[in-house]
C-alpha cells in the first residue's frame, strides 16, 4: 500500500487535529510532528482561568474530554502519530522536499523528508519594547511553565502586586485572574481610551471596565509605558507611564500576538507581514505542498474581503479539519472568517463578532448601531439576568455587520453571538435576523428572544422611526455639558424616577409612558428631551407618541437607565 510522509511543524491545536485527522483517514501514511515546546495540543486559551482557580490543575488543559493527557506516548499509541518534542524546525528545502530540524536536548540536527509540510507555527505573543521588558519578572505567561510558576508564586503569597499591560481580552483576564482568587493588588494599563480596543465600541467596554472596578482592578487608560526598573525591597519592580510610578511584584504583558512566519519566509512562501502566511480556500500556501492556518495564516473576512490576522482556538481546530481532510484527498475548503471572540472577567461574560460600529465606519460604510437591555429569559421565571447587546448594521444595505454584549450568564450571551455570527456568515440582513427562529421556553429564552429585539430596533432605527442616543452621549450632553434647554423625559412609574427627579429637580421630568397621550401639555416644546425607561422599550413607545403630536426635539436613550448603571455613568439609586 503506498504510504506519504507528513511533516507538521507545530504541535498545539492546529498541529494536533490535522495529525489526528489525517490519521483516521489513512491510517497507513507517516506522520511526524515537530514541536519546540516540552507540552503538545495543551489549551492555552484556559491559562487565564488556571491562574484564576476556575481550573484547579495545569493538567486540565492538558487532558482530552475523556481524561487522556496528550502526552508523547497518547500521540504515538492511540493515534499512531511520531512526536518530536524540543525540536526545533531550522528550514524547508522545497527541492529537496526536505525539513531540517535541530534537536534541543543534543544539538543535533537531521533532514526529515516529507510529501507534504503542514505550518501550524501559530502565534507569538508581541513583546513590549521598553528598557526592563527583559527582567525576569515581566512575564506574557504564554506557556503552562510560565503559568505554572506564576501560579505557585501567588499561592504561597510570594506575590501581593500585579501591573498588568495591555487591556485586550487576555489582559482583561489576567487581571481579573490575579485581583480574583489571590486578592492581590492589581493594576492594568492600556494605551487607548477604553478596555477591550477593537472588539467592543464604548458603551460595552465601559461596562466592562466598571466591572473589573467593582472588583478592585486599577484601571489607567490612555498611558504608555517608559521603562520597567528593578524595584526596591518591598517589590521586585517599578513601572513607568508617561504620568505614574507602579511599584509591583510581576508585571504581565497581554499585547496581543502576531504570526509565526519566520520559516514560511525563508522558504520562499509567500506572507502578508502583519497578517499572516497566504493560503488559498484549502489552506495550501504558494506551493500546494505545504498547507498553513490558524494563528500563523492570514484570514479572509467575510464581511470586509480584507486579508486580516485573527487567533482564536476554535478556528484552528476547523482549519486543522480542512488541511487534514485535504491532505488525505479530500476538497475541503474553508471560507473565512468573521471573527467572532468570547471571554470572561470575574463573574462578566463578553462576546461579539463581525465589525463593531467603530470598525464599520473604518471601512466606509453607514452603519447603524442598536443597543438593547433584555432578559436572558422569561421575566416570570425565576432568577433573570439581563443581557447586553448591540447590533451593528449597514444603514444603507441593512446588511447585518456585527454583535457585540455582555451579560453574567455567559453561556445565554454567547449562544446568541454565535447565532448572529452564523447569520454574518452569509449575508444575511436585519430582516433575516428579525426573523431568526430561536427556540423558546420560559426557564431558557424570552417569546421575543434579544437577537430579534435588536434586530427590529436596528430596523426602526434605519427607517427613522426610533432616534436615540448612547449612554455615553447621555453623558456629555446632559451630565457634563447640561444646556438650560435639555431635560430628561422618565417614562417610567413614579417610584421609580422619584429618586431621580429629587436630584436633577426641574431637569428631570417624569410622566409615566402609559398617561403620556393624556398629558401632552405637560410635556415642554422648548425644550429638547431625551426620553429614558428601564432598557429602552417604553421610552421608543413615548417617542412615537411624541412624534405623532408634533414633536421633533426628542430622542431616546438606548439601553435605557439600565445601560448607564452597567456603566457606572449614572449611579442614583
Amino acid at each position: 500500500m503506498a504510504t506519504k510522509n507528513v511533516v507538521i511543524i507545530g504541535g498545539m491545536t492546529l498541529g494536533a487535529k490535522v495529525a489526528c485527522r489525517l490519521k483516521r483517514l489513512q491510517p497507513h501514511w507517516q506522520v511526524t510532528l515537530v514541536e519546540q515546546q516540552p507540552d503538545i495540543a495543551y489549551a492555552s486559551c484556559g491559562i487565564p482561568y488556571f491562574l484564576a482557580g476556575d481550573v484547579p490543575e495545569l493538567q486540565g488543559l492538558m487532558t482530552t474530554s475523556f481524561h487522556m493527557v496528550r502526552s508523547t506516548n497518547f500521540f504515538e499509541n492511540a493515534k499512531d502519530v511520531r512526536i518530536k518534542i524540543r525540536t526545533v524546525a531550522l528550514a524547508i528545502d522545497r527541492q529537496a522536499k526536505k525539513v531540517r530540524v535541530c534537536y534541543l536536548d543534543n544539538a543535533q540536527e537531521e533532514e526529515l523528508p516529507y510529501d507534504f509540510v503542514v505550518l501550524a507555527t501559530g502565534s507569538q505573543p508581541v513583546s513590549l519594547a521598553v528598557p526592563g521588558a527583559e527582567l525576569s519578572d515581566v512575564s506574557a505567561v504564554s506557556t503552562l511553565k510560565e503559568a505554572r510558576e506564576i501560579r505557585d508564586r501567588l499561592s504561597r503569597g510570594k506575590i501581593t502586586r500585579v501591573v498588568v499591560i495591555g487591556a485586550g481580552l487576555q489582559g482583561c483576564q489576567l487581571a481579573a485572574a490575579a485581583s480574583d482568587l489571590w486578592g492581590v493588588e492589581t493594576s492594568l494599563i492600556e494605551t487607548s481610551p477604553q478596555v477591550l480596543p477593537g472588539l467592543l465600541d464604548p458603551p460595552l467596554a465601559r461596562m466592562v471596565q466598571q466591572h473589573l472596578q467593582e472588583r478592585g482592578v486599577e484601571i489607567l487608560l490612555q498611558e504608555t509605558i517608559k521603562e520597567i526598573r528593578p524595584g526596591g525591597a518591598d517589590h521586585a519592580l517599578e513601572v513607568v507611564t508617561g504620568g505614574s510610578r507602579r511599584a509591583t511584584d510581576l508585571v504581565l504583558t497581554a499585547l496581543g500576538s502576531k504570526p509565526q512566519t519566520k520559516l514560511a519566509e525563508q522558504a520562499g512562501l509567500l506572507v502578508s507581514p502583519a497578517h499572516g502566511i497566504i493560503v488559498n480556500q484549502r489552506l495550501q500556501t504558494s506551493d500546494p505542498e505545504i498547507y498553513a492556518g490558524g494563528g500563523c495564516a492570514a484570514q479572509l473576512h467575510l464581511i470586509t474581503g480584507k486579508s486580516v490576522y485573527f487567533h482564536e482556538v476554535s478556528l484552528a481546530h476547523r482549519q486543522g479539519r480542512v488541511i487534514g481532510t485535504n491532505l488525505a484527498g479530500g476538497a475541503a475548503l474553508f471560507p473565512g472568517i468573521v471573527g467572532s471572540f468570547a471571554g470572561k472577567m470575574f463573574d462578566l461574560a463578553v462576546a461579539g463578532t463581525g465589525l463593531t460600529l467603530a470598525a464599520a465606519r473604518q471601512e466606509g460604510l453607514e452603519p447603524v448601531a442598536a443597543l438593547v437591555v433584555q432578559q436572558d429569559h422569561a421575566h416570570f421565571y425565576p432568577q433573570a439576568d439581563l443581557i447586553y447587546l448591540q447590533l451593528v448594521a449597514d444603514r444603507q444595505t441593512q446588511r447585518l455587520l456585527g454583535a457585540q454584549g455582555v451579560s453574567h450568564n455567559g453561556d445565554a450571551l454567547v449562544g446568541r453571538i454565535s447565532s448572529i455570527a452564523a447569520l454574518l456568515q452569509q449575508g444575511a440582513s436585519l430582516a433575516d435576523l428579525a426573523n431568526l427562529e430561536m427556540a423558546s421556553t420560559p426557564p431558557f429564552t424570552t417569546a421575543l428572544d434579544i437577537v430579534n429585539a435588536a434586530a427590529n430596533t436596528a430596523e426602526n432605527m434605519v427607517a427613522g422611526y426610533n432616534q436615540a442616543i448612547t449612554p455615553e452621549e447621555f453623558q456629555r450632553l446632559f451630565l457634563e455639558e447640561a444646556p438650560d434647554n435639555l431635560m430628561v423625559l422618565d417614562v417610567r412609574g413614579a417610584a421609580n424616577a422619584a429618586p431621580f427627579v429629587g436630584y436633577f429637580k426641574d431637569r428631570w421630568l417624569n410622566i409615566p409612558q402609559e398617561t403620556l397621550r393624556h398629558r401632552f401639555s405637560e410635556v415642554p416644546r422648548d425644550k429638547r428631551l431625551i426620553l429614558v425607561c428601564n432598557a429602552g422599550l417604553r421610552s421608543y413607545e413615548a417617542l412615537r407618541q411624541l412624534q405623532t403630536q408634533g414633536f421633533t426635539n426628542a430622542v431616546g436613550l438606548q439601553g435605557g437607565i439600565a445601560s448607564l448603571k452597567k456603566a457606572g455613568l449614572l449611579t442614583i439609586t
